[in-house]
């Protein structure tokens, strides 16, 4: 193990490179997250400080994603978020289920394909196939937080809090697909039913622990009596971490109660408001630098594989871009009063970020025979994610007109 004065200096190292890079990135409107997963994989390249364990990666990723989502709450709107509730709420499920079903039949074939005829690629069964296609399924908030502040553009309408509330609720579901799918690999009995009702109880307990805890905090924040202004930031830290645990243990989503919970608050007037906010405004930055960091040097031991399955990685990642996920967006805004230009921004904001690289561990944790392979290929693909999309939004929007002027 390094000497302790050492692991110091480098993470105040990485710090400030993530801060000087942040700033680079809103200069030259590219996504901060992009720079914090590249410095990651770098220092586990050269410095030789990487993360062997999944199993942590996803406990950094947990914590860190809980206070993300929290704050991306507290700076929410209900009125925002209320005439988008239903449309929300159809991309998270069907949008999320449409885009991991065509992706999962055309990462089936294109594997088959490329197994016949590259080295070292191996085919993968249709089951296998969907298991990547559910990781990679639904957009992921960080990243589309991230990339919506770096770009510093204003989106007409309603897209934005549209935009924020998909990203923010459908981790359920591709979690809940992810999970299905893992647990028919390796051998256990999955009852549809099951499945669907695991999915709506998710749902209901998140909202349902998230409003309340809201409204608990609300109180308990304003009825404090606290000598030391930073004990109430102290506090909030303990009230999200309650929040997630609670919603979690009542076999809810803790993501979606912390992220209801921050929208409660937010819409309420605190005591030292504006000093909460600022404090988890920069905590949350902090969390966004050390998840994406510590994911970077997770990819550090399969990099070996990379050379091999970077052609099958960019063919999804593509596919993924201009077909499932479009088609998906589609399919579950039929019928509503958007604009073709308004689906098609939507379309191409569907980001991935740290979930998908987090539900990628997944797979590592109980053993899959293909699980390096996959999350390979789930990191090239949020890479390619946050680059071409992220870095196009500003130019995509303006040429839909959707940028306020």
């Amino acid at each position: 193990m390094p000497p302790t004065e050492l692991i110091y200096l480098a993470g105040a190292f990485l710090l400030l490179i993530s801060i000087f890079s942040s700033q680079l990135a809103n200069k030259f409107g590219i996504p901060a997250l992009l720079f914090f997963l590249l410095t990651g994989w770098l220092m586990g390249q050269v410095g030789g400080f990487h993360i062997d364990s999944p199993i942590i990666a996803r406990l950094v990723g947990d914590f860190a994603l809980s206070f993300i989502l929290f704050t991306a709450g507290l700076d929410t709107q209900w009125k925002e978020i209320r005439p988008v509730l239903w449309n929300g709420l159809k991309l998270s499920t069907i949008g999320v289920f449409m885009t991991m079903l065509l992706l999962g039949i055309f990462a089936w074939l294109m594997l088959d394909s490329f197994s016949s005829f590259s080295i070292g690629v191996k085919g993968i069964s249709f089951s296998e196939a969907l298991l990547l296609a559910a990781i990679v399924s639904s957009t992921d908030a960080a990243a589309v937080f991230s990339v919506l502040r770096s770009s510093q553009i204003e989106l007409k309408g309603n897209i934005k809090p549209l935009l924020e509330l998909e990203s923010s609720s459908n981790d359920p579901m591709a979690v809940l697909l992810t999970t299905t799918i893992l647990n028919l690999l390796i051998g256990e009995n999955v009852s549809v039913v099951r499945s669907i009702f695991f999915l709506i109880l998710q749902l209901i307990v998140g909202i349902a622990v998230g409003f309340l805890a809201g409204k608990g905090s609300i109180l308990l924040l304003n009825r404090l009596r606290l000598n030391a202004l930073g004990l109430y930031a102290v506090a909030s830290i303990a009230l999200v971490l309650l929040t997630y645990s609670t919603s979690t243990f009542l076999k809810g989503n803790g993501f979606l109660a912390v992220y209801i919970a921050g929208i409660v608050l937010g819409n309420h007037r605190l005591k030292h408001q504006d000093y909460l906010y600022g404090f988890h405004d920069g905590f949350a930055w902090l969390m966004q630098i050390i998840m994406f960091l510590s994911l970077g040097m997770l990819a550090v031991p399969f990099q070996a594989q990379l050379s091999t399955l970077a052609g099958v990685a960019i063919s999804i990642g593509l596919f993924m871009m201009f077909v499932a996920r479009p088609l998906g967006v589609f399919i579950s805004l039929l019928g509503t009063k958007m604009t073709f230009s308004e689906k098609l921004l939507i379309a191409w904001v569907g980001l991935r970020g740290s979930v998908p690289i987090v539900l990628a561990t997944f797979p590592l944790s109980v053993g899959i025979e293909q699980a390096g392979e996959i999350f390979v290929v789930v990191s090239f693909i949020v890479v390619m994610s946050v680059f071409i999309q992220g870095l196009s939004l500003p130019v995509i929007a303006r040429r839909l007109g959707l940028v306020v002027n």
